[in-house]
């Protein structure tokens, strides 16, 4: 993968925004990720990161995301489909 690392998060309205180590910016869609997207502004605000830039948590939220993940387009893992619930 890659060697740049994530640095900061912003958000907009719809989305997520991962500022890299190396410049490049990840808009990911907040439908995505449930959780951040029910958030509050400031829950969302609470992000730490983790593993050296190769994660992201909300503890509040109790959501951890993987950077990997982010740059290869996966969204939430956690999710179950309607049949299993």
């Amino acid at each position: 993968m890659s060697n740049s690392f994530a640095r900061r998060v912003a958000f907009d309205a719809e989305n997520m925004w991962v500022h890299m180590t190396d410049g490049r910016v990840l808009g990911v869609p907040l439908s995505f990720f449930p959780r951040l997207q029910q958030a509050s502004t400031a829950e969302r605000e609470q992000w730490i990161i983790s593993g050296g830039g190769t994660g992201l948590h909300w503890d509040a939220l109790d959501e951890d995301i993987s950077v990997e993940h982010l740059m290869l387009g996966y969204g939430d893992r956690t999710r179950q489909s309607a049949a299993s619930k």
